[in-house]
């Protein structure tokens, strides 16, 4: 009996944590939606909490107003989309291989790819590198410099090796090249290690911002996250022009810049329940094994 409550006890104290830091990680998106269903002037002047005041749909209007903003979003899943199945494809091929202890040179592919980790060319040769190739203002110059992570393909490239060899040697002797192996045994047994790595590069895709602000000038190509900048700046020029000689009048509304990390965050919270089953399961299959 005593065992008994003194586990639930720990069970309280363990649920209590878990809310509290549910709560954390909850009151700040609140704290953003609120901010962006509220007027300019209720921010300024400190109103808002977790619950919008003056309630207003103007922030969404504005970044609605652009006609480009459709097309935009439907760029951006198309790049994202794309981005991902390319970089997963490019990861699983380099990951699969360097598994196999009879791959010649594999300790030596491997330190180079590790070597890129820790060392990279800077800021200004990758510029250099995008425009002699003739990529900028191409969707290519957004995928090709990023196009695989090591990190995720030494992540991938550990959990093909704690598979069970004997399964590989079942289907070579049934008759399966080393294809097939990959596509009818491994791949299927490493869904929930692929779905994770594929939340992490289209999250990072997604959010990408800086490489479109050096390679991109072309407006119909600008990314979600450019053109909600684009959109912020141009505001703010328009709120300093209006402002001059009035204090506080050239404030970029916050309103504004909420409803743009709103519009912006709430396609990959529609995207990340379809997938949390397989982002826990790779996550403790990877606590275990790793």
């Amino acid at each position: 009996m005593i065992r008994k409550q003194r586990f639930n006890v720990v069970d309280s104290c363990i649920m209590v944590f878990i809310i509290g830091v549910a709560i954390t990680c909850l009151v700040p998106f609140l704290y953003m939606i609120a901010l962006s269903l509220s007027s300019n002037n209720a921010i300024i002047s400190q109103k808002v909490s977790l619950w919008p005041v003056e309630f207003t749909l103007e922030t969404y209007k504005t970044i609605l107003s652009d006609v480009s903003m459709i097309y935009t979003l439907g760029y951006t899943i198309v790049l994202t989309i794309f981005y991902t199945i390319f970089c997963m494809f490019l990861t699983i091929c380099a990951a699969y291989p360097l598994t196999k202890k009879r791959l010649k040179g594999r300790s030596f592919v491997l330190t180079v790819l590790v070597i890129t980790m820790y060392f990279s060319g800077g800021l200004i040769p990758s510029y250099i590198l995008v425009k002699n190739l003739d990529l900028m203002n191409t969707m290519w110059s957004l995928i090709l410099p990023g196009a695989m992570s090591v990190f995720n393909m030494i992540i991938l490239k550990t959990f093909f090796a704690s598979l069970p060899e004997s399964l590989e040697e079942s289907a070579s002797i049934d008759g399966c090249n080393e294809l097939g192996i990959l596509l009818r045994i491994v791949l299927p047994l490493s869904m929930p290690s692929i779905a994770t790595l594929s939340l992490f590069y289209a999250v990072d895709r997604w959010n990408g911002f800086q490489d479109a602000l050096f390679y991109i000038t072309d407006k119909n190509l600008y990314p979600m996250q450019l053109k909600l900048y684009q959109i912020i700046t141009a505001n703010q020029q328009l709120d300093t022009q209006q402002g001059e000689g009035s204090v506080g009048a050239f404030i970029v509304p916050e309103s504004l810049k909420a409803a743009s990390v709103m519009f912006a965050t709430v396609p990959i919270l529609v995207v990340y329940p379809k997938l949390q089953k397989y982002f826990v399961e790779g996550v403790m299959t990877g606590a275990i094994k790793g």
